[in-house]
C-alpha cells in the first residue's frame, strides 16, 4: 500500500491493481509538470518514489499526451452539407436577398422570425416521407426539440398560437434537412429559405395568382434566363388517383412517387409504385396516361371533358380553380410563363390545393455560359388545413405561399461570375483618409470622425506613419472611389486635398465644404 492519499493496491488474481486517488493524480501531474518531458522524468531518482507512484506519474503523463496525439489527426473542415461564405460570396448573397425581400415588401408583406428549433411534436406528421430528414436535438432539459425543416410549419404554429386570422408575411431564415447534399446543384443540409405567405379567408385564387406573379417578378429581376412555372392542384391529383383505382390509404405514398418524376424515369417511378408500395401495375399505367400531360388553359378545358376525371368532385373543384387562376394570370400578363403540368405533385403532405414549382429552362441567359441543372428555383402552394393541426379546436386559417430557392439561385450566379471573371467589391467604403507625412494620426482620426458623423462610409490605415503610396494602392485594389489627404501644407492652408482614385486628379477643398463636396460627387457617381 502506498502513502496516505496517494494510491492503494488491491489484488485481482495474481495481478496487482493500482487505484489512484484524485490527490495522487494531482501530485503526479505536479511531478510531470516539473519534469516537463519524458526524458527529464526518466532522470528522476526512482529510489525516492515508490514503484506504484511512478505508475501514477506515467499514467498522468500518458493522459496529458493523448489530447496532443489526437489533435495531430484532427481535420479542420465544415460539417457535411454546409459551407462558409467568403466576403465576396456574402456581397452576392446580400444583393439576391435584398432583391427578393424588396419584392415581398412591394406586395405588402410584414417581416416575421421564429426559433431555429421547435418542439419535436410540432414538426412530426407534417412532412410525410420527408419527416425522416428532420434533425432531432439531444434532450437538454425535458423538451424534445428538432431543428426546423422549413419556414411554413413554424408560420402555421405562430398563427394558431397567437390566434391570427389574417396576415401577409415574409420570412428569411436558415432551415436544416438530413438529406444527401449535392453541392454543385445548390443542395445543402443547412440552407436559407425566403418565404412569402398570405393567410386568411379570401375570394378564390386571388392570393394564389399574386404568389405566382411574385415568383415571376423575382426570377425576371435576377436575370437568370428563361423560366417556366409548373402548376397543378392536389385535388386534381387525388381525383386522378381515385379514378385510376388507387386505394385512398395509398394516396400520399403514390403522390410522393409521382413527385420524383423530375428526378427519375417513369420506369423507375412505376417500379417504386408497384414493387415497393404494392400498387397494381395496371393502376400505375393508368396514372401515367394522365401525369405525362402538360399544357396551358386548353389542357384545363380538356380535363373538364375527360370521361373519368369529370366524374370526380375533387378534381372538378381543382379544375374550376385552375381555370379561374389562368384568368387572373392573363390579367397579370404572366400566363405564358405558366404550364399546367399533371406530373407536378409537391411531396409535402400539408398541401391541399393549387401547387406550383418554377424551373429554369436549360438555355442559359448568356451564350458563353454552360447550362446548370439546379432543379426548381421556387415553389409553393395552398395549405388550408395546416393551421388547424395546431389549433386546440381545429380552427383553420386558409394559407397560400411560396419559397425562393436562394442557394440554387446563388449557385447559378456564382457560376456566371466565374464564367465572366466578374470582380466583386467586398466593402462599401466611399472615402479613404490618407496622409503623406508622419505624426498625423490625430488629424486623420479627427477628420474621419467628421466623415462618419456625416454618414459617409470611410476608413483609414491602422498605422501611425503609413506610406502614401501604400494607402493609394489599397484604394485602387479595393475600389474605394475617393481619397482625402491631409498633411502639413493642407493644415496650414486650412484645406483638404480630395483625390479621385480613378482619374488621379486632386483638388483642394476648404475643410468646411469638404463633406458637401464629397456628398455631391458620390451622388453623381
Amino acid at each position: 500500500m502506498g502513502g496516505p492519499g496517494l494510491c492503494c493496491l488491491a489484488s485481482s488474481g495474481d495481478r496487482p491493481v493500482l487505484y489512484a486517488s484524485g490527490q495522487s493524480i494531482l501530485i503526479a501531474r505536479l511531478v510531470v509538470h516539473r519534469a516537463r518531458d519524458t526524458t527529464r522524468l526518466a532522470s528522476i531518482e526512482r529510489s525516492h518514489i515508490s514503484h506504484f507512484f511512478c505508475q501514477v506519474v506515467e499514467a498522468a503523463l500518458a493522459t496529458q499526451l493523448k489530447p496532443h496525439q489526437e489533435k495531430s489527426n484532427f481535420i479542420i473542415k465544415t460539417p457535411k452539407g454546409t459551407r462558409d461564405l467568403s466576403p465576396e460570396q456574402m456581397v452576392v448573397r446580400e444583393k439576391i436577398l435584398d432583391m427578393v425581400v424588396s419584392c415581398f415588401k412591394r406586395h405588402g408583406a410584414k417581416g416575421l422570425d421564429t426559433p431555429a428549433f421547435e418542439l419535436k411534436e410540432m414538426l412530426t406528421e407534417k412532412y410525410g416521407e420527408d419527416s425522416g430528414l428532420i434533425y432531432d436535438l439531444k434532450d437538454q432539459g425535458g423538451e424534445l426539440l428538432s431543428l426546423r425543416y422549413d419556414l411554413t410549419v413554424p408560420f402555421a404554429r405562430y398563427l394558431a398560437m397567437n390566434k391570427v386570422k389574417k396576415m401577409k408575411r415574409y420570412h428569411v431564415g436558415k432551415v436544416w434537412r438530413r438529406e444527401s447534399p449535392t453541392i454543385a446543384q445548390g443542395r445543402y443540409r443547412e440552407f436559407c429559405q425566403c418565404d412569402f405567405d398570405i393567410a386568411g379567408q379570401f375570394d378564390p385564387m386571388i392570393p394564389d395568382a399574386e404568389c405566382l406573379k411574385i415568383i415571376c417578378e423575382i426570377l425576371s429581376g435576377l436575370q437568370l434566363g428563361d423560366f417556366l412555372i409548373k402548376v397543378n392542384d392536389r385535388r386534381i391529383l387525388d381525383g386522378i388517383f381515385a379514378v385510376c383505382g388507387v386505394p385512398e390509404s395509398k394516396f400520399h405514398a403514390i403522390c410522393s412517387s409521382v413527385d420524383k418524376l423530375d428526378k427519375m424515369s417513369w420506369k423507375d417511378v412505376r417500379h417504386e409504385m408497384v414493387a415497393k408500395k404494392g400498387l397494381a401495375a395496371e393502376v400505375a399505367d393508368r396514372i401515367w396516361d394522365y401525369v405525362q400531360c402538360h399544357g396551358g388553359v386548353s389542357l384545363v378545358k380538356q380535363m373538364f371533358q375527360d370521361p373519368r376525371l369529370s366524374q370526380n368532385k375533387q378534381a372538378l373543384e381543382g379544375l374550376g380553380d385552375l381555370k379561374l387562376l389562368f384568368e387572373y394570370l392573363t390579367l397579370f400578363g404572366i400566363a405564358e410563363k405558366i404550364s399546367f403540368d399533371l406530373s407536378l405533385a409537391r411531396g409535402l403532405d400539408y398541401y391541399t390545393g393549387v401547387i406550383y414549382e418554377a424551373v429554369l429552362l436549360q438555355t442559359p441567359a448568356h451564350a458563353e455560359e454552360e447550362p446548370l441543372n439546379v432543379g426548381s428555383v421556387a415553389a409553393g402552394g395552398r395549405y388550408d388545413g395546416l393551421v388547424g393541426m395546431f389549433d386546440p379546436k381545429g380552427h383553420n386559417v386558409p394559407c397560400v405561399g411560396l419559397s425562393i430557392g436562394v442557394e440554387r439561385i446563388f449557385s447559378i450566379v456564382e457560376q456566371r461570375m466565374k464564367t465572366f471573371g466578374e470582380k466583386i467589391r467586398t466593402t462599401e467604403t466611399q472615402v479613404f483618409v490618407a496622409t503623406p507625412q508622419k505624426n498625423f494620426l490625430q488629424e486623420r482620426l479627427k477628420l474621419i470622425a467628421e466623415l462618419w458623423d456625416a454618414g459617409i462610409k470611410a476608413e483609414l490605415m491602422y498605422k501611425n506613419n503609413p506610406k502614401l503610396l501604400t494607402q493609394l494602392h489599397y484604394c485602387e485594389n479595393t475600389g474605394i472611389p475617393l481619397v482625402v489627404i491631409i498633411g502639413e501644407q493642407e493644415l496650414k492652408e486650412g484645406v483638404i486635398k480630395l483625390r479621385s482614385v480613378a482619374s488621379r486628379e486632386e483638388v483642394a477643398i476648404t475643410r468646411e465644404n469638404l463633406v458637401a463636396e464629397i456628398q455631391k460627387r458620390l451622388s453623381e457617381s
